[in-house]
C-alpha cells in the first residue's frame, strides 16, 4: 500500500496508538500532520518521523476546543495544501466512579472524544471535498460494546464515535469521501509513550493467553488496519466498524 504524496492528519498523534499510526503512514511515503495537546510528545514524534527522512508537521491542538481544530486544519492546508486522510485518535479516559466522579469530568470526555472527532470531521470534510474525495478513520474501542465497572463517559464516547461514523458515512458518501471506524481491544502502549515515560510492557503469560489470538494487542495491529481502511483495496468499504481485539469480543468467559 502506497501513500506517497497522501497527506495525513492524526489526532493524538504523540503518544499510544496515534504515535504508531502518525510513523506507519509517514513509512508509506505520506506527510503526516501530529496533532496532538502534549507539545513534548508531539514535536518527539516529528523530530522521528524527519529523522528517518519522512515528512511530519505537529501542530498544537486540544480537539475539544473549536479554535484549536481550525487552527490545526488551517495550518495543514497552508504546508501541504490539502488533506487525503483523517484519523480521529485523539482520546482520554475517566477516573472515579458514578458516585464520585464529578460532571465536569463526564464533560471533558465527551468533549474530548466524541466531540472532537465531530469537529475535526466537520472543518476536514471541505477540504476532502474539494479534492475529490479522501478518508476518515475513527478510533473507537471495544467498550462501545462490552464493558468493564466504572467506564460510563469512556464507553459512552466510544459507542457515540461508532454512531457518527455510520452517520458521517452516509453524509459524507456524495463526496466521496469513506468514513469508517476501527475497535481497538487491548492494545499495549508502554513502549509508545514519549521518551521519558516509556517503559517495557510488564506482561504475563496469562495476559497472552487470554487472547484467542493468543497475545496482547501492539500499536501496529490498529496502525495497520488503519492502512487497509485508507487505501485503495477498502474503496468498497464505509460506514464499517472492525474489532481488532485478538478475538475477546466474541469469546465466552465463565468464572
Amino acid at each position: 500500500m502506497d501513500f506517497n504524496g497522501k497527506v495525513v492528519i492524526v489526532t493524538g498523534g504523540g503518544q499510544g496508538i496515534g504515535r504508531c499510526i502518525a510513523r506507519t503512514f509517514a513509512e508509506k511515503g505520506a506527510k503526516v500532520v501530529i496533532a496532538d495537546i502534549d507539545d513534548e510528545a508531539g514535536i518527539e514524534n516529528e523530530e522521528y518521523i524527519k529523522s528517518k527522512g519522512g515528512d511530519s508537521l505537529f501542530v498544537h491542538t486540544d480537539v475539544s476546543l473549536e479554535e484549536d481544530v481550525k487552527n490545526m486544519v488551517d495550518k495543514t492546508i497552508k504546508a501541504y495544501g490539502k488533506i487525503d486522510i483523517l484519523i480521529n485518535n485523539a482520546g482520554i479516559g475517566a477516573g472515579g466512579t458514578i458516585y464520585t466522579r464529578p460532571m465536569e469530568e463526564w464533560d471533558r470526555v465527551i468533549n474530548v472524544n466524541l466531540r472532537g472527532t465531530y469537529m475535526c470531521s466537520k472543518y476536514v470534510a471541505p477540504h476532502m471535498r474539494d479534492n475529490g474525495g479522501g478518508v476518515i478513520i475513527n478510533i473507537a474501542s471495544t467498550r462501545a460494546f462490552m464493558s468493564e465497572p466504572h467506564t460510563e463517559p469512556y464507553s459512552a464516547s466510544k459507542g457515540g464515535i461508532i454512531a457518527l461514523t455510520h452517520s458521517l458515512a452516509i453524509s459524507l458518501s456524495y463526496d466521496k469521501i469513506r468514513v469508517n471506524s476501527i475497535s481497538p481491544g487491548w492494545i499495549e502502549v508502554s513502549e509508545w509513550k514519549k521518551s521519558r515515560e516509556a517503559k517495557k510492557p510488564q506482561l504475563t503469560e496469562e495476559d497472552h493467553l487470554q487472547h484467542p489470538a493468543g497475545r496482547v494487542g501492539k500499536p501496529e495491529d490498529v496502525a495497520n488496519a488503519c492502512l487497509f481502511l485508507c487505501s485503495e483495496e477498502a474503496s468498497f468499504i464505509t460506514g464499517a466498524n472492525l474489532i481488532v481485539d485478538g478475538g475477546m469480543t466474541v469469546k465466552m468467559i465463565y468464572v
